[in-house]
């Protein structure tokens, strides 16, 4: 994990933001595991409007590495802070299935 030098105002903005974020409705179904998850649409439904309110923003950028994909995920303030951390993920095959695949597990 890396970090600005001083994420006070990020920090504030997340603890206002997280009060005001309600549960995702977990509506969609996984008939294999025969339960129900929130999907992506559903999450980014609750998150979107307390985070933009607190001046918040969430960027994932991966990228190709040896051996797989290396995803980077960055919460960004408006005043110029962050706090990014990645994940490797490895990559099945080396072609655009096996990379995608990897991405989006």
């Amino acid at each position: 994990m890396n970090m600005s030098d001083d994420i006070a105002e990020l920090a504030t903005a997340l603890s206002k933001a997280q009060g005001e974020i309600l549960d995702a409705a977990k509506a969609a179904e996984n008939p294999y595991f025969k339960s129900k998850y929130a999907d992506l649409a559903a999450v980014r439904g609750v998150i979107r409007e307390p985070m933009a309110k607190h001046g918040l923003s969430l960027v994932q950028l991966p990228k190709t590495v040896d051996g797989g994909v290396e995803v980077e995920t960055m919460l960004l303030h408006s005043s110029g802070q962050y706090i990014k951390s990645s994940l490797f993920m490895p990559a099945a095959k080396n072609d655009a299935h096996g990379i995608g695949s990897a991405i989006t597990y």
